[in-house]
């Protein structure tokens, strides 16, 4: 979906959160506003350092505190950036912890007998403790309290650039969230088309990878062959974390043009041999860094097999979102990438006698996606080169591509390159219209994950292996 159409549906949320948490703060507040620019003035400043201190001193019993959180709450959705980064370095800065009391602890911690330093390793933690922490932990008595703290974080995430001192509330949210979103505490829901509409209007802002049309491409993502997934948190019910579109066909796909054809009529999933992984999303930018996508597809493959005792092949259809970057720094380079056969081709099609010079007026464009003799001739050097990108373009140990970390991470194998398979605006954008089929071959997938935690080690098919070899012979 369109960026605005998120942030206004984004936004409508907000505005109700507001309003539910003024209803439940029922301490007398300032009325005034934040100046035009959004900035907090002095006053609220010091009213707002105020309640923040109360919070860490605990002030009153729980009644008084599911107040002060609603306060601080319906405070921070009101403001603009300005405000909120004001906010948010008040809470950096100033609710950090003692550290006068840290130097104690740790002076204390170096002056204990050897076989006596439990106790005070103990305080020594308890002295690092951030009193912010105090603070955050409130909001989980509110309604949508957990929310509330995913998209802060997605604000500081937001701000870091500019306000690298928010960096420690970073690193304090991401510990708390990853303790509360641990994968024992997700339930895995199916969404179909008689969900909440809710629900569903969700899929259409949060959908990341092809976007989602209309009603009528959404209710074809949804239909009896195919299959909706996604993780939930008690706390937020009605907010899904992740979710994974699986089509169900015979044979693996090698085309999502195929697969979201709302022409196509529904298949017999019964008849299905084959499970097609071909969108995850993850809906909260907030929880960047707490994993649990790899605990969905091994989830999703257990429901699908008790399900659909037929089914014998996992697999995904995915994107390479940076392959064509990748590319051209690497013809910037001037680096020949052509064998013999395929320069006289690009020669022809690009009308350059020199085809390594052909090669980048080619890819200048997408003008060659209408040309046959054009794609006929890309079509062997852009999966090769694909191939490379994909096995050799490292950071550190691991691939370049976070798709592919993300696959091979979990233990499956990099299977198939797919020529022509989405050729989208986006996915020429991104890959040259190439997409990646990775295999979960269920009796592989733990010793592909050692190998692949070990040592890096990308597990790929004969086929794959072929084109690294042409590659490196190219």
């Amino acid at each position: 979906m369109e960026e605005v159409e998120r942030s206004g549906f984004l936004a409508r949320g907000w505005k109700g959160l507001r309003e539910l948490w003024r209803e439940l703060a029922s301490s007398a507040r300032s009325n005034e506003e934040a100046d035009g620019a959004g900035h907090l003035s002095p006053r609220q400043l010091a009213r707002l350092r105020h309640t923040l201190t109360e919070c860490v001193q605990e002030v009153g019993g729980q009644v008084s505190a599911r107040a002060r959180a609603a306060e601080i709450g319906e405070t921070y959705l009101a403001l603009p950036d300005p405000g909120r980064r004001t906010f948010l370095q008040l809470l950096a800065r100033e609710f950090g912890p003692d550290l006068a009391a840290v130097d104690r602890a740790i002076d204390a911690y170096r002056r204990a007998p050897e076989g006596g330093r439990t106790l005070a390793v103990a305080r020594l933690a308890e002295a690092l403790q951030s009193p912010r922490l105090r603070i955050f932990t409130q909001f989980n008595a509110l309604p949508q309290g957990v929310k509330f703290l995913v998209d802060l974080r997605a604000d500081v995430l937001r701000m870091l650039r500019e306000a690298p001192e928010l960096s420690v509330l970073d690193r304090e949210l991401e510990g708390l969230l990853a303790s509360w979103f641990d994968v024992g505490f997700l339930d895995l829901r199916r969404i179909t088309w008689e969900s909440p509409a809710m629900l569903l209007e969700k899929l259409f802002a949060y959908e990341a990878v092809h976007e989602i049309r209309s009603w009528s491409d959404l209710r074809h993502r949804l239909d009896g062959d195919r299959r909706c997934y996604a993780f939930f948190h008690p706390r937020m019910p009605d907010e899904p974390l992740i979710f994974v579109e699986v089509a169900l066909v015979r044979r693996i796909a090698t085309s999502i043009h195929t697969l979201l054809d709302e022409q196509a009529p529904a298949a017999d999933p019964r008849k299905a041999d084959t499970a097609v992984f071909y969108s995850i999303s993850n809906t909260q930018p907030g929880l960047r860094g707490v994993s649990f996508g790899h605990f969905l597809l091994k989830r999703v493959i257990d429901d699908l097999k008790e399900e659909l005792p037929n089914l014998k092949t996992f697999a995904t259809l995915s994107p390479v979102p940076f392959f064509r970057r990748w590319l051209a720094v690497l013809l910037d380079k001037s680096e020949p990438v052509l064998a013999t056969p395929e320069a006289k081709r690009i020669a022809e099609a690009s009308g350059e006698s020199d085809p390594e010079v052909g090669l980048r007026k080619l890819l200048s464009g997408n003008e060659w996606v209408h040309s046959a003799p054009a794609r006929e001739a890309l079509r062997g050097p852009l999966i090769r080169l694909c191939a490379r990108y994909l096995v050799e373009a490292k950071e550190g140990n691991r691939p370049m591509d976070p798709v592919a970390r993300f696959h091979l991470g979990n233990g499956a194998r990099l299977e198939r390159i797919n020529w022509m398979a989405d050729v989208s605006p986006k996915g020429l954008k991104q890959s040259l219209g190439i997409m990646v089929n990775y295999l979960y071959d269920l009796k592989d997938i733990e010793d592909n994950h050692e190998r692949y935690a070990r040592s890096g080690d990308v597990v790929v098919s004969s086929v794959v292996r072929s084109l690294l070899k042409q590659a490196r012979a190219a």
